[in-house]
């Protein structure tokens, strides 16, 4: 839970105190009438089913694994499909209690050991009634179980096979262990990130697994389902992190040929080689970003900062000047506090923004007043993006529990057998998932 604590004290007045969504985007906490959050909390508890976004209708099964893969099928979620998620016995990834895992929101679970006899044909028999498919295991895992694309495809014809890994399905590292750190090394990505004089920057995964991963995997699959509703076979999406980390570098590259990218860090406009694009301590340790990238931004800023008139700024384009005009921006903003320099900047476009925490970042009078986060279930959590006039994407449901939707699914897919051969781990295993 977020508290008073969390916030930064300079947006107490005026800024909603909490969350300031509940899971249903756009509809204010508070704001429905006592029937409608009667009716409303009815639905959520009776009716399984996807609500009304853009992909309401879609089937998607998800082959449970870690990372972007689940990420993924938590978009498609958020949009409106049914994702049937298939844990196995004894998974403890991420390492938490199933009920915290946010990237298992708007998702259904069963519970089946594929190792195990017949619960490949289960799997089979949900694919025959999917649009989708994901798994994110090794190249060949898929096929030794039973569940690859060729035995799914055998049994639909118009199933999207999405195929999510970090090195691809071939090529030299194809089947060698890895992990997001390591593809965005190999992509020049990671080593665009940080100091000149230090290691490059960690971006925690946010670069490799869900960038360069989730999201292409999406595109890749939302692609592939519309040549299907046009009429077109399904087929696989191959969705590597190299491959979408890569392609996100595609602007560098263009400019690195046209001499206007040096290929070290903290050399250029975007890496925080200018003093005027760079992350600046004010005297609280805390920090702000600082962007004013037009002449126009930049000498508002520069007149805030109280520097306009400084001999420093003085021919300030020129890069042998960079050293002394970083050096008087670093001086004045040690002089005031992070949020009494939010204050300063505040209805300016001097383009400066202070850098947030995960729990002060809910409480951004930007963020709050458009609903960027949500709270469902007592879980503060980013809401679905992005935001559609028509059909809104939905935080419907919290963490799929592993097994605990069985009945459902069987019920809902026609399943009856699924029922059987699923069960919820028994909590008081050491191997139950979350133990």
């Amino acid at each position: 839970m977020i508290t008073r604590h969390d916030r930064p004290s300079g947006w107490s007045v005026g800024c909603p105190v909490g969350p300031v969504r509940d899971g249903l985007q756009g509809r204010a906490m508070g704001a429905e009438t006592d029937g409608d959050a009667t009716a409303d909390a009815a639905r959520r508890e009776t009716d399984p089913e996807p609500g009304d976004g853009p992909l309401a209708g879609v089937r998607v099964v998800e082959l449970a694994g870690i990372g972007p893969g689940p990420f993924a099928a938590m978009i498609l979620g958020d949009l409106g499909a049914d994702v049937v998620r298939v844990d196995r016995p004894g998974s403890a990834w991420p390492h938490i209690d199933p009920r915290w895992d946010t990237t298992n929101r708007n998702k259904r679970s069963v519970l089946l050991d594929l190792k195990r006899e017949g619960a490949a044909e289960r799997v089979l028999e949900l694919a025959e009634r999917a649009d989708v498919l994901l798994e994110g295991y090794r190249p060949g895992v898929a096929e030794r179980l039973g569940v690859g694309p060729d035995a799914c495809l055998a049994r639909n014809p118009r199933l999207v096979y999405g195929r999510m890994t970090g090195w691809g399905q071939d090529g030299p590292l194809a089947r060698r262990a890895g992990h997001d750190i390591d593809y965005v090394a190999i992509t020049g990505a990671l080593g665009v990130i940080g100091p000149a004089d230090g290691r490059p920057a960690v971006p925690a995964n946010l670069l490799g697994d869900y960038a360069g991963g989730s999201l292409y995997l999406v595109v890749g699959v939302l692609a592939a389902l519309h040549r299907v509703r046009a009429g077109g076979a399904g087929q696989v999406v191959d969705a590597a992190i190299v491959d979408g980390t890569a392609h996100l570098t595609t602007m560098l590259h263009g400019m690195m040929a046209a001499g206007a990218w040096h290929d070290r860090r903290e050399a250029n406009l975007l890496d925080g080689g200018t003093p005027w694009y760079d992350t600046y301590a004010a005297a609280d340790g805390r920090y702000l970003a600082v962007g004013p990238l037009e002449p126009r931004f930049r000498a508002e800023f520069l007149e805030l900062l109280g520097l306009a008139d400084d001999p420093v700024v003085v021919d300030h384009e020129d890069p042998d000047r960079w050293p002394g005009l970083r050096a008087a921006i670093a001086d004045r903003m040690a002089g005031r506090t992070r949020d009494e320099w939010v204050e300063v900047f505040a209805d300016t476009e001097a383009c400066v923004a202070p850098v947030l925490s995960l729990r002060e970042a809910p409480h951004h009078p930007h963020l709050a007043a458009r609903g960027t986060f949500v709270e469902h279930g007592g879980l503060v959590q980013p809401a679905p993006a992005p935001r559609f006039s028509a059909t809104p994407g939905a935080v419907r449901r919290g963490p799929s529990r592993p097994g605990a939707d069985a009945a459902g699914v069987a019920r809902d897919w026609g399943l009856p057998g699924l029922a059987e051969a699923t069960a919820p781990a028994d909590p008081a295993s050491p191997d139950a998932p979350g133990a």
